[in-house]
């Protein structure tokens, strides 16, 4: 006779015991409703909801940088001043969040439970592209959600153990991935970012220079696209900036964000439209 675990406290012995390293399968197996993706919406409904918005990140000699602004909008209002966009999958990669913002944080928090069990399942820590390629499927579940308009399009980025250097990865709604060359961005404000990253960019960067790089980025996409907040000096709302390199994640302090910020708002003072690149 099968056991009763009801009102005993003990887990099924199917949950003890899982097949598969994926934490998503698992889920998908025993809580298909807990599967952002496996939710559909009734056909016909269409739901406003707040949507991050940019994105920028660019590699450096010893890692990677990431940042993301802070600003949340559903439709032309600011739903959010202070939104997080960048968070920690594991101890050497991070991903940042555009798109539907709640779907996109819940899809965050699968895709780290998702390295997580798989560490201790498998007893060793997945290697970067297969990270890269975790993602990718739990993107392409999410597809009829994206069709009826809550999309979540996430920007990759760790420091590959194996290669001992920083990397980036950019997908769309389907899932679809690319490996991106010294930098990156998505999201609303992604064309205005990635003009200035095209613009400023170079080889040898060392990690603060990054760093303002890409609070750069983000403060020339606020200026040109609505839905990306810029620095708030008022109320001290600045982007999320995070490093990656051998040593693991980091993001950096308020106090070190603030001093980049402050130093490129002062400079902007006389520079309203930033550094200039060379002609030639």
């Amino acid at each position: 006779m099968e056991a009763n675990t009801r009102g005993t406290g003990r887990l099924p012995a199917a949950f003890l015991t899982p097949g598969s390293s994926s934490f998503l399968d698992f889920l998908a197996e025993h809580k298909p409703e807990m599967v952002p993706g496996l939710r559909g919406l009734p056909e016909g409904v269409v739901v406003e909801a707040p949507h991050g918005t940019t994105l920028v990140a660019a590699i450096f000699d010893g890692g990677v940088v990431i940042a993301g602004d802070r600003r949340a909008t559903m439709g032309n209002v600011i739903a959010q001043r202070d939104m997080e966009k960048v968070f920690p999958a594991d101890e050497y990669s991070a991903v940042g969040i555009a798109g539907t913002a709640g779907l996109a944080v819940e899809m965050v928090r699968l895709f780290q439970l998702e390295l997580e069990h798989y560490e201790k399942i498998e007893g060793a820590t997945l290697s970067l592209e297969g990270k890269a390629n975790r993602l990718t499927t739990m993107i392409r579940g999410n597809l009829g959600m994206a069709m009826q308009g809550l999309a979540v399009v996430p920007l990759f980025a760790g420091y590959d153990l194996d290669l001992g250097r920083g990397r980036i990865f950019n997908y769309d709604v389907t899932g679809g991935r690319s490996e991106e060359r010294g930098f990156a961005a998505t999201g609303s404000g992604s064309v205005f970012a990635r003009g200035s990253l095209k613009k400023l960019y170079r080889d040898g960067l060392t990690a603060d220079q990054a760093a303002t790089l890409v609070v750069q980025a983000l403060y020339d996409a606020a200026d040109d696209d609505s839905a990306t907040g810029g620095p708030d000096l008022a109320r001290k709302i600045f982007p999320i900036v995070s490093l990656i390199t051998e040593d693991g994640f980091r993001r950096l302090t308020d106090a070190e964000v603030t001093e980049i910020v402050v130093a490129i708002t002062d400079e902007r003072l006389d520079r309203p439209n930033g550094p200039q690149a060379p002609l030639i």
